[in-house]
């Protein structure tokens, strides 16, 4: 009887640590910290209302920055677009604007955007 006593205190030390590592492990995944996913053009509310039409490119640029998308397709269209998933959230932002040209000037802008007045 010893000595089954003897040989089963190996069997339950190796389970006692299996149990202490898979808590471990659960509890350290639990903590894992998930980094903000942002894409595109973060715009500010001043330089989207100083865009007008009959502005050239070039001004466009200057407020906006670099379009995202400026498609080979349609040339005379640019693209701003913005993507934000903040951490573990499910909730995404999203916002665009298309800037329409024609000759090199404005003619339309087209908004999905909703920026705080900051």
């Amino acid at each position: 009887m010893l000595l089954s006593t003897l040989k089963m205190q190996p069997r339950v030390k190796h389970l006692f640590r299996f149990l202490a590592i898979a808590v471990a492990t659960l509890i350290a995944s639990a903590c894992i910290y998930r980094v903000d996913i942002q894409q595109g053009n973060l715009l500010e509310s001043d330089a989207i209302e100083q865009v007008e039409v009959g502005m050239t490119r070039s001004q466009v640029q200057f407020l906006l920055g670099t379009p995202m998308v400026a498609d080979a397709f349609h040339q005379d269209r640019w693209d701003y677009a913005y993507f934000l998933r903040r951490g573990r959230s499910r909730d995404v932002e999203r916002r665009w604007i298309v800037v329409h040209f024609e000759e090199d000037r404005v003619v339309r802008l087209e908004r999905d955007l909703i920026l705080d007045p900051t």
